[in-house]
């Protein structure tokens, strides 16, 4: 019998990577929807109020998760949920990515990889402190916990892309059709994401700067734009893991494996 068979046979229990993937990134995708609708229906005053009063019709993320009821239970609750399969799915990525050799250059390769599947696991650390530690409750901490999240989440989508190709087009090589497809998706979405992070950022210090009616709102859409692109990125394990099953075992061992 296979090692890989007895695995199989002593799980406590085994899910699909792709089913998985869709768990993880719709807790998240919903919360945020859910959390903005019912701010927007039932809270707009006090969640689209500014600091300088003027006119937005749109609330920050922050607001419409951090300072409402039921919205800050179900944000809790969807992110707690979703944030352990995230750190195994780091791990999940490390093995994807040193799976295969990059010639000489193999031990700058690994640590890209460790670096990649680190920042992946900062990037959750600091999202799930930026959702029990909010903004009325420590604003300093709040705002630190933010810039780690975004900086942690950038350079691992960048470095990702960057290992991506890499390990997939050593020795002449090329990418499969279907790693290409992959490939792709990782670039448009992260220079989306960046993109519309920069410009939230110009609009965030203009509405300061200026409070012309309106320019909040603008940055609250970007923000959704910037969480969403965020996630479809991570989506992106689907493609990546499309024919690898988790699984628990009695002894505790966690691991993934193709399909049987």
């Amino acid at each position: 019998m296979s090692s890989e068979t007895k695995q199989i046979r002593s799980a406590l229990f085994q899910l699909s990577f792709p089913f998985m993937g869709k768990i993880v990134c719709g807790l998240p995708l919903f919360a945020t929807f859910f959390c903005v609708l019912w701010s927007v229906l039932f809270d707009f005053e006090k969640a689209t109020a500014t600091h300088c009063r003027v006119n937005n019709y749109l609330p920050s993320i922050s607001a419409a998760i951090g300072g409402f009821t039921p919205q800050r239970y179900v944000w809790r609750t969807c992110i707690a949920f979703h944030a352990a399969p995230r750190l195994m799915i780091a791990w999940a990525y490390y093995n994807f990515h040193t799976s295969v050799h990059a010639g000489k250059h193999n031990e700058l390769y690994k640590a890209g990889a460790a670096l990649t599947s680190l920042c992946h696991v900062v990037e959750v650390t600091a999202l799930v402190g930026l959702t029990y530690i909010s903004s009325l409750d420590n604003h300093g901490l709040h705002e630190t916990l933010f810039i780690v999240f975004m900086a942690s989440s950038l350079v691992y989508m960048l470095l990702t892309i960057l290992l991506f190709y890499w390990g997939r087009s050593r020795n002449g090589s090329f990418l499969t059709l279907e790693e290409s497809r992959s490939f792709s998706w990782k670039q448009r979405l992260f220079l989306t994401n960046i993109s519309i992070f920069l410009f939230s950022v110009y609009v965030f210090f203009r509405h300061n700067w200026y409070c012309e009616p309106g320019v909040y709102t603008i940055f609250a859409a970007c923000e959704y734009t910037v969480v969403v692109t965020n996630i479809c990125f991570h989506y992106t394990a689907v493609l990546d893991f499309r024919y690898q099953k988790f699984l628990l075992t009695g002894s505790g061992d966690m691991g993934y494996l193709p399909y049987t």
